[in-house]
């Protein structure tokens, strides 16, 4: 098993989340609150001023449990009109997105 790591950075109203190891049913609770509040975050700042990248190239495995939290921060983004984007999709997760219709959402 790989850990499931997470590493914030912040840059010129950009906020970053670079995730590595397996994002499954056992993690996916750690990145959906650790989304949350940064979007609560986001959402104090004025409209506009904040953005938030989810940098995934360091995946070594997803689950439907993984896509549903990086669904649930798209949607509370969208509530919220604070942008988010996920980067770096490996070719499994990409392909996983493709199936599923969510690459045209997420990436």
């Amino acid at each position: 098993m790989d850990p499931l790591r997470l590493i914030t950075s912040r840059h010129n109203g950009t906020v970053t989340v670079s995730v590595s190891g397996e994002l499954d049913i056992a993690t996916a609770e750690m990145l959906r609150g650790r989304l949350t509040r940064l979007l609560q975050e986001a959402g104090g700042v004025r409209r506009g001023r904040l953005s938030l990248v989810v940098e995934v190239s360091g995946l070594s495995f997803i689950d439907a449990a993984g896509l549903g939290a990086l669904v649930s921060a798209r949607n509370q983004a969208i509530s919220q009109d604070t942008p988010l984007r996920v980067t770096g999709a490996p070719p499994s997760m990409r392909r996983l997105l493709r199936i599923t219709g969510l690459d045209a959402h997420l990436t």
